[in-house]
C-alpha cells in the first residue's frame, strides 16, 4: 500500500514520512521544497496550483493529507480550500481508496478565520468521491513551545488562566495515523488528543521552569466568544484515542520514543 504524505515537511509531515517508512509502508512525500531521505520517496507538488499533483497520486492508495499554509492572507485558502478540491478531484480518477485528512479539534466551535477554512475543507473532503476520514487532533506540544518563546520576549507571560487545553505530542499523533491508516475509511469526524487536560496557566509555569525563565505570570481574561469556547474547553477532547506523551514528558525532552 503506497501511501501519500501531503505537506511533508511540515511539523508532522517530518515526523510521519520516516515513521511510516519504519513501518514498511512504501511512502511518497510530497511538498513544495522536497529534501531528506530516510527511505521515503520524495516528490514535487504544489496544492496551490495543482502542479506535479497528478504524478504524486500515481499508484497511491492512500492519501494523508497535511499541507496547510496558515496566516497567510489569501494564499491560505489557495492551499488549505482550493488545494484540497484539487487533490479531493484529482485523487479519485487516480483510484486512491482512503483519503485521511488531519485537522484541528474545536474547528467548530472557535470563531477563528483559520478554521473556518478548515471546516471548508473537510467539507470538500467529505462531499468527494474518495473514502475518507477525518481525524481532528488537539495542539501539538512544540506549537505550544515556540508560542511561550514567544510570549516570554515581555518582561511579563500573559495568560488566560481559565483557558483550558490537551496538548499532544507529534509522535504520538504520527503512530495513531500509522494505525490509522491500516485500516477501512469511516466516512467520519474522529478526534485524538493528548493524555492529560491542563490549565494554561500551569502550562504556562511548567515551561517556565523547564526552560529556566523567570517571568512573572499576568492574568489577561481573552475577550468574546472566542475567550469563552477557549475557556468552556473547545480545545480538549473525551473523543477517540489518546496519545501517551505528556507535556511535562515533553518539556524534559521525552517526546521521540516510539509510538
Amino acid at each position: 500500500m503506497t501511501v501519500l504524505v501531503t505537506g511533508a515537511t511540515g511539523r508532522l509531515g517530518r515526523v510521519l514520512t520516516p515513521t511510516l517508512a519504519g513501518y514498511g509502508h512504501p511512502t511518497r512525500a510530497m511538498s513544495r521544497t522536497p529534501k531528506g531521505g530516510d527511505g521515503v520517496d520524495r516528490i514535487r507538488a504544489d496544492l496551490a496550483t495543482g502542479e506535479g499533483l497528478a504524478a504524486a497520486l500515481d499508484g497511491v492508495e492512500t492519501v494523508v493529507h497535511l499541507a496547510s499554509a496558515p496566516y497567510q492572507r489569501g494564499y491560505t485558502r489557495q492551499v488549505d480550500v482550493d488545494g484540497t478540491r484539487r487533490l479531493v478531484d484529482t485523487a479519485g480518477p487516480a483510484g486512491v481508496r482512503h483519503l485521511v485528512y488531519v485537522s484541528i479539534v474545536g474547528i467548530d466551535r472557535v470563531p477563528w478565520s483559520y478554521y473556518r477554512l478548515k471546516l471548508d475543507a473537510e467539507a470538500i473532503v467529505a462531499a468527494g468521491p474518495v473514502p475518507w476520514t477525518i481525524l481532528r487532533v488537539t495542539q501539538f506540544h512544540d506549537l505550544i513551545d515556540e508560542a511561550l518563546t514567544r510570549l516570554a520576549r515581555f518582561p511579563v507571560l500573559p495568560v488566560d488562566p481559565k483557558i483550558v487545553g490537551q496538548p499532544v505530542d507529534v509522535h504520538d499523533v504520527a503512530a495513531h495515523l500509522v494505525r490509522r491508516i491500516s485500516a477501512p475509511a469511516t466516512r467520519t469526524i474522529e478526534e485524538y488528543g493528548g493524555p492529560e487536560v491542563l490549565g494554561l496557566a500551569d502550562v504556562a509555569r511548567a515551561w517556565l521552569a523547564a526552560r529556566g525563565v523567570r517571568r512573572p505570570l499576568l492574568r489577561l481574561p481573552v475577550p468574546g466568544r472566542f475567550g469563552r469556547e477557549l475557556r468552556a474547553g473547545a480545545l480538549t477532547t473525551d473523543r477517540g484515542d489518546r496519545g501517551r506523551i505528556t507535556w511535562s514528558d515533553y518539556l524534559a525532552g521525552r517526546s521521540a520514543g516510539p509510538g
